[in-house]
């Protein structure tokens, strides 16, 4: 059983910055693909970035060009940076492992307001 736990959201003014942690308490090579996803309120749960194990990316357009999706083996975490932030990414985010299993972390929650 593989746990995610999220960390790092908050209030931030438009423009600013946050850097998102999603920690494993597994080895992160169990999953071929990471994910961080959003759900706003009464919208439905969206996929902002992923990764896969060979380190190949992809964005939400909503987001590229501002978000980056990282990963560090060694302490079996997932980060995604997000700058320029503005006030329609806020929601909760979440972390996601695919794998011979999904698994979901918690959220934590982001909101970008002035």
């Amino acid at each position: 059983q593989v746990q995610l736990v999220e960390s790092g959201g908050g209030l931030v003014q438009p423009g600013g910055s946050l850097r998102l942690s999603c920690a494993a308490s597994g080895s992160i090579f169990s999953f071929y693909v990471m994910g961080w996803y959003r759900q706003a309120p009464g919208e439905q749960r969206e996929v902002v970035a992923v990764m896969t194990k060979d380190g190949s990316t992809n964005y939400a357009d909503s987001v590229k060009g501002r978000f980056t999706i990282s990963r560090d083996n060694a302490k079996n975490t997932v980060y995604l940076q997000m700058n320029s932030l503005k006030p329609e990414d806020t929601a909760v985010y979440y972390c996601k492992g695919f794998g011979s299993r999904d698994y979901w972390g918690q959220g934590t929650q982001v909101t970008v307001s002035s």
